[in-house]
């Protein structure tokens, strides 16, 4: 029988108040949560709460901190896959977009909330952040070397994170389209341009 350690425990609830605050800020936004809701929304007293997190800003470091370290873990994953390049890019694209189908409430919170962190706290996760980013742009220029030549692999690859990152602002997984189904459209039109973007006649949907 395998027993749980105290640290493995307060781990495994520190996890699940950062789910629950994740969701309270990117529906309310940051500034706009108090202790009390992240207390009550993860079925906590307010002393327990702040047993395991001395305040939001230290809630939200954690979310943001956490979501953005698994992104550098997938592009890590990736990049040990030693892919051709024009394997390499569509691996990424899609491993970032299933990761955000599983994790769009603290997506948004990296994206929108980072702002609020003390400095060093930013630079922390920011600093993970340029190292996504590098990747991407690794990726791109591997498939097109004068891209690089050009530095215009850098300026793509914000052009990528600007479908990936802000897909979760009017994106309905419920509707018409899932994640999954939108990974190769999101990959046909970034690799290959609309006019490469091989279309297939949409399903009736069922009454």
């Amino acid at each position: 029988m395998t027993v749980e350690s105290p640290s493995s425990r307060a781990g495994d609830q520190r996890s699940l108040i950062a789910k629950a605050a994740a969701e309270l800020f990117a529906r309310r936004g940051y500034a706009a949560t108090s202790m009390n809701e992240i207390a009550e929304a993860s079925h906590l007293s307010k002393p327990g709460l702040y047993h395991h997190f001395k305040d939001k800003a230290e809630v939200l470091l954690h979310i943001a901190d956490g979501h953005v370290s698994r992104l550098v873990d997938i592009v890590t994953g990736v990049e040990a896959l030693d892919l051709a390049p024009e394997q390499r890019l569509p691996e990424l694209i899609e491993a970032f977009m299933l990761e955000y189908a599983e994790a769009q409430n603290e997506h948004r919170v990296l994206t929108e909330d980072v702002r609020f962190l003390a400095p060093d706290a930013q630079a922390r996760v920011l600093d993970k952040e340029r190292t996504v980013v590098q990747v991407f742009a690794d990726a791109i220029a591997a498939t097109r070397p004068d891209l690089h030549d050009s530095q215009l692999h850098k300026l793509l690859t914000m052009f990528l994170f600007g479908m990936l990152n802000w897909m979760f602002t009017w994106f309905r997984p419920e509707g018409r389209f899932t994640y999954e189904q939108m990974v190769p459209i999101v990959t046909q039109l970034f690799v290959n341009g609309i006019s490469g973007l091989d279309v297939k006649p949409a399903k009736a949907r069922k009454a």
